[in-house]
């Protein structure tokens, strides 16, 4: 029997709302504040999938991929269908490529706005 249960996945990031938005997008939901919290904490609701939120970061510093140095602790996979068309449309939202040079793989990582490795994977 376990402890409990994930309740979110918080990335912590200089911009709580401005990464909820580039999320919002990706994976779909709602932009909600936090009641108590203003812009420091922002949930991403009614998206399938595991539950995210957003925490301001004061001196937050983006990890690097890959490097011992700056560490990315953890990445989010999203499950696409198509990758080139995903590709392009996380790139206007402001993602950056990190590693998508191997087109015949399953997967391509990026960068968020604030820096956080994320990979699109076929399904």
């Amino acid at each position: 029997m376990s402890i409990g249960k994930v309740g979110a996945v918080v990335l912590d990031c200089p911009d709580p709302v401005a990464l909820a938005r580039f999320y919002a997008e990706l994976v779909g939901g709602d932009v909600e504040l936090g009641e108590d919290d203003g812009d420091t904490w922002v949930d991403l609701k009614g998206s399938d999938g595991a539950a995210l939120a957003f925490q301001a970061a004061p001196g937050f510093v983006a990890p690097g991929w890959p490097s011992a140095e700056k560490s990315q602790q953890f990445h989010l996979d999203v499950t696409v269908e198509d990758l080139d068309a995903a590709e392009a449309k996380v790139l206007a939202l402001g993602a950056t490529v990190l590693d998508a040079e191997d087109r015949k793989r399953s997967f391509r990582v990026y960068a968020d706005p604030a820096g956080h490795p994320f990979c699109l994977c076929a399904c």
